[in-house]
C-alpha cells in the first residue's frame, strides 16, 4: 500500500530484454516476482534474489512469431497451483504458459489481428482485447464469446470484481461495460484512444489515454474526478493494492505515483517511452520502458538501492535529451533562460521542472521534495518532434505503425493516409491501399516504389521484427502528377369472450417419463431433499402442442376479408389450410402436401397486422417431418428463417412476436428445423434476446423455451462456444423476467448446459449465474422452480 508521506527511490534496474519492455504483471509465484514480456518475442519470469534489493530471471518464455505487447497471470487452479501466464502477441495470438517450461503449453488463435490487452478473472477465464476491434472471453483453451461493439482497437480490458462484468478501452475514445457479453453501458469523456483501465474496487475504476488525462469512474456512468499531470500520452494505469492510490507511465518519460487525487511524485527515466506498470504485494513499483530496461522502486530503506546504483542512475538520466515537443518543458528561448544560480532557489513542489542554460546548454531539471534539491534529468536538443527513436507518439486508427504517408490521388482530389510498418511487404501494402479506397490498380507499381524510396535506411533493430514506432512520412505523393408452457394461461394481447387468442389455450407437452415438469399435467408434489433430479439434462426439445384449429381457422377466414386483393385466400385455399392444420394436429397417416405447404407459405406472407393466424397454422405445421422439411431445408433455410426473424422486431406486434418465437421453438421437433436452428444459432438468439424487455409474460416463456431448446442440442454435441452464448443469455434474460414458469425453463436450460462439462460451470461461475438464482431456492410455488434450482446450484 502506498504510504502517505513515502517517497519512492531506486530499488534495482534489471537487464535482460534487447528491446522495450512492453507489459508487466504482478506474479503469483514465485512470491514477490513479476512478468515482463518484450517486443523482442519474450517473457521473463522474474524473483527476488537473496539480496531483498535485486531479481534474478528465472525463466525465459519463447512462442510468439513477432513481438509480445502484453502480459497477465491467471489465478491458481487445482490443475496449476502456480496460476499460469498469458500473453498476447502482433502476431494475433495469444500464448499460455506454466511457470517452469520455457514453450507454451496451448495457444489461443481467434483474434484478426494484433492482441495488445489481456485481463485474468475467476475460474480461470481470460478476457483479450485486439486491434480487430473486439475482446474476446476465453476458457481455458475456448473461445467462449466475441464482444463487438467498438469501432477501434480496442487497447484496454478488465475484468471486475462482479462476476460476469468486464471493461474495455477503446481507440474509438469510449469504454464499454460488458454484462455476460452484453455491452450495457458506453462510458464517454475521453478525448483521445483509452489506453488502460485499472479496478478500484465493486463500484469504481479508472482509465488512462492518449489525452493525457486519468478519470475515475462510477460503475453506473459518472465521471467522478479528472486527473491531470502527465503531458503526453498515458500508456499504463496500476492501482495499489487495498486502496485508491494507483501510478501511472507514459510518453513524458516519467512515473507518477498519485497519491489521495494528486500527483504525490514524479520519477522521471531516461528513456522516452514508459510503457507499463505493475505494482507488487509489498507497494514497490515496476515500470518498463523503450530502452529495454525493467527498473524497480521502493518506499522501503531497506530495499533501496546503494548510493553508487542511485548515483548511475542520476547520472544515466542527466545524460538523456529531451525533445521539448514530447515534455511538459513549454516553449523554449534559450536567450531568455537564467544560468546555474536558478539551482539555487529551492522548488514549491514535488516534480516541478526548472529550465537552465549552462556553457551554451539548455538543461532540465526536477525538484525533489523529499531530498530537498534539483536531479538534472536531461538536456533538452532540437524541436523536430517525433522521430523512429521515440515510440508510440501517433496513431493511425487506434494502431501504431512506423509511416504513415499522405498519398494525393490528383491535383485537386482528395488525400489518403497509408500507414505502413517496416516489416511489411511495400508491394502487398501499396494493393491494400488501392483497395481499401477503391483506387485503380495502375498505380500499384507507383505507390509501392513510393513506399520503397520512403523507407530507405530505416531500420528499427531486427529487420526480420515488426516495429509499430509511429513515423510520419513528409512527402506528398500524386499519382499520375510529375513528381409458451404454463398452468394457468396469462391474458394475451388479443382478449375478449369469443374471440380468437394465439396460444390461449394450456401448451401442454407430451410427458417423457413419469411426470414432465414441464408440463401443466398432473399435480407436482415436493419430495424430501433426496429426491431425484428429474428437471435436467434435458433430454429432447420442448414444444408448443396446444390449439383450438376451429378457432384459428375463423379467425383466418374473418381476416382473409382484410387482405390485399392480390393476397386474398380463395375458398379452395383455405380447405387446403384446414387440412393441412387437421393432418398436422392429429394423428393421421396423411402426409400435407406440396400444395398445402405453397398455401400455407402464401398465407404467413399477409401484411403484419392480419398474419397471426396464419402464424399460428405454420406453428403447429412445422412440428410434420413433411412440413420441417419442406420450410427447413437447405434449399430455402434461409428465406424461411430471415421471415420469421422480421416478427421479432421489438416494434412489431407482441402476437406476432410470440408466435413466431413458438415456431422457432417447434422448429426443432424433427431434423431438419433442428439443423436449420443450430445453424442459424448466434443471429437467431441475437434477434430473439431483443423481446426480453417487453413486460409479456408469454413472450418471455417462449423466449426461455427457445433458450432451453438450444440447451437440450448443444448438451447434445458439448459446443462449448454455443453453451457460452446460451449461458450468456441465460444470465441476460433471469434479471428481466417475472414469471416463474419462464423462470423455471431458464434454470433447467441452465442445468442442461452445465450437466456433464466442467467447462461450462466454471464460465457459468465466472458470468455470476449462481449468486443470479440463488433468491429461486426459497420459492415455494410453484415447488419445481426451488426443487431445480437447488439441483443447479449443487452442481455450481
Amino acid at each position: 500500500m502506498a504510504s502517505a508521506g513515502g517517497t519512492y527511490r531506486l530499488r534495482c534496474s534489471l537487464v535482460g530484454h534487447e528491446l522495450d519492455v512492453r507489459g508487466l504483471s504482478r506474479g503469483l509465484f514465485p512470491p514477490g516476482g513479476f512478468v515482463s514480456v518484450s517486443r523482442d518475442r519474450t517473457a521473463r519470469l522474474w524473483a527476488p534474489d537473496g539480496s531483498n534489493r535485486g531479481f534474478t530471471e528465472m525463466c525465459c518464455m519463447t512462442g510468439h512469431s513477432n513481438f509480445i505487447s502484453c502480459v497477465c497471470t491467471i489465478p491458481s487452479s487445482d490443475i496449476y497451483p502456480h496460476g499460469l501466464i498469458a500473453t498476447g502477441s502482433n502476431d494475433h495470438n495469444i500464448c499460455i504458459f506454466t511457470l517452469n517450461n520455457t514453450a507454451p503449453l496451448y495457444v489461443l488463435k481467434g483474434h484478426k489481428n494484433t492482441v495488445c490487452s489481456l485481463s485474468s478473472g475467476k475460474f480461470g477465464t481470460l478476457l483479450s482485447g485486439s486491434w480487430d476491434t473486439t475482446a474476446k472471453v476465453w476458457l481455458n483453451d475456448k473461445c467462449m464469446m466475441t464482444l463487438q461493439g467498438h469501432t477501434a482497437a480496442v487497447w484496454a480490458v478488465k475484468i471486475l470484481p462482479e462476476q460476469g462484468l468486464m471493461l474495455t478501452g477503446s481507440a474509438d475514445k469510449t469504454i464499454k461495460l460488458w454484462k455476460a457479453g452484453r455491452c450495457e453501458k458506453t462510458f464517454t469523456g475521453h478525448e483521445d484512444c483509452v489506453r488502460g483501465l485499472a479496478i478500484l474496487n465493486d463500484t469504481e475504476f479508472l482509465s488512462c489515454a492518449n489525452d493525457a488525462s486519468i478519470r475515475r469512474w462510477q460503475i453506473m456512468g459518472e465521471c467522478l474526478q479528472i486527473y491531470y499531470g502527465h503531458t503526453n500520452y498515458i500508456y499504463s494505469i496500476s492501482v495499489f493494492p487495498n486502496c485508491k492510490d494507483f501510478i501511472t507511465t507514459g510518453e513524458d518519460r516519467s512515473l507518477r505515483v498519485w497519491k489521495q487525487g494528486e500527483c504525490a511524485q514524479t520519477i522521471r527515466l531516461p528513456a522516452q517511452s514508459v510503457w507499463s506498470c505493475c505494482v507488487l504485494d509489498n507497494g514497490d513499483i515496476v515500470v518498463g520502458a523503450s530502452d529495454g530496461i525493467i527498473r524497480v522502486f521502493t518506499e522501503s530503506s531497506e530495499r533501496t538501492a546503494s548510493a553508487e546504483e542511485i548515483q548511475a542512475f542520476e547520472t544515466e538520466l542527466s545524460q538523456a535529451t529531451i525533445d521539448p515537443k514530447s515534455s511538459d518543458l513549454g516553449d523554449i528561448n534559450a536567450d531568455d533562460l537564467p544560468g546555474r544560480e536558478h539551482l539555487k532557489e529551492p522548488g514549491t513542489r514535488e516534480g516541478q521542472t526548472r529550465l537552465i542554460k549552462d556553457n551554451g546548454k539548455v538543461e532540465a531539471y526536477q525538484w525533489s521534495v523529499s531530498e530537498g534539491r534539483w536531479i538534472k534529468i536531461g538536456e533538452v536538443v532540437g524541436s523536430s518532434g517525433a522521430t523512429q527513436q521515440t515510440s508510440g507518439r501517433v496513431l493511425y486508427e487506434g494502431k501504431e505503425y512506423d509511416y504513415v504517408f499522405t498519398i494525393d490521388v490528383n491535383e485537386n482530389g482528395s488525400s489518403y493516409k497509408l500507414p505502413y510498418n517496416i516489416s511489411d511487404d511495400p508491394w502487398l501494402a501499396a494493393y491494400n491501399f488501392l483497395q481499401k479506397n477503391d483506387l485503380n490498380a495502375m498505380f500499384l507499381d507507383q505507390v509501392a516504389k513510393f513506399i520503397i524510396d520512403n523507407t530507405k535506411g530505416q531500420m528499427l533493430g531486427n529487420t526480420d521484427i515488426e516495429f509499430s514506432d509511429p513515423f510520419t512520412g513528409s512527402g506528398r505523393y500524386v499519382p499520375g502528377a510529375s513528381s409458451g408452457i404454463s398452468a394457468v394461461p396469462a391474458p394475451d394481447p388479443f382478449t375478449g369472450a369469443g374471440r380468437y387468442v394465439p396460444g390461449s389455450a394450456s401448451n401442454v407437452v407430451a410427458p417423457l417419463s413419469r411426470v414432465d415438469p414441464l408440463t401443466g399435467r398432473g399435480a407436482y408434489q415436493s419430495t424430501d431433499a433426496t429426491a431425484e433430479n428429474i428437471y435436467f439434462p434435458k433430454k429432447e426439445a420442448v414444444t408448443f402442442d396446444q390449439a383450438n384449429p376451429t378457432q384459428i381457422l375463423g379467425k383466418l377466414k374473418e381476416l382473409n376479408g382484410n387482405a390485399p386483393e392480390e393476397q386474398k385466400l380463395t375458398e379452395d385455399d383455405l380447405i387446403l389450410l384446414e387440412k393441412i392444420l387437421f393432418v398436422t394436429c392429429n394423428t393421421s397417416a396423411e402426409t400435407p402436401t406440396a400444395q398445402q405447404v405453397q398455401t400455407l407459405w402464401k398465407a404467413i406472407n399477409w401484411p403484419e397486422d392480419i398474419v397471426f393466424p396464419a402464424l399460428d397454422i405454420l406453428r403447429l405445421s412445422i412440428r410434420h417431418p413433411t412440413v420441417n422439411e419442406n420450410f427447413c431445408s437447405e434449399k430455402d433455410s434461409i428465406q424461411f428463417s430471415s421471415h420469421l426473424l422480421k416478427y421479432l422486431s421489438s416494434s412489431g406486434k407482441q402476437a406476432n412476436q410470440l408466435l413466431a418465437l413458438r415456431t422457432l421453438c417447434n422448429c426443432f421437433a424433427s431434423q431438419a428445423g433442428q439443423r436449420l436452428m443450430m445453424s442459424q444459432r448466434d443471429t437467431i438468439m441475437s434477434h430473439a434476446i431483443e423481446l426480453k424487455l417487453g413486460g409479456n409474460k408469454n413472450i418471455h416463456i417462449a423466449l426461455a423455451t427457445l433458450t432451453l431448446n438450444y440447451a437440450v442440442w448443444l448438451h447434445k454435441i458439448n459446443n462449448i462456444e454455443g453453451k457460452a452464448q446460451c449461458l450468456s443469455v441465460i444470465s441476460t434474460v433471469m434479471e428481466v423476467v417475472q414469471d416463474l414458469e419462464a423462470t423455471f425453463r431458464l434454470l433447467v436450460a441452465l442445468g442442461t448446459l452445465i450437466s456433464d462439462d466442467t467447462n461450462a460451470v466454471q464460465l457459468a461461475k465466472s458470468l455470476g449465474v449462481d449468486s443470479q438464482i440463488k433468491k429461486y431456492a426459497s420459492v415455494s410455488e410453484p415447488a419445481k422452480v426451488s426443487e431445480c434450482c437447488r439441483f443447479v446450484l449443487n452442481l455450481l
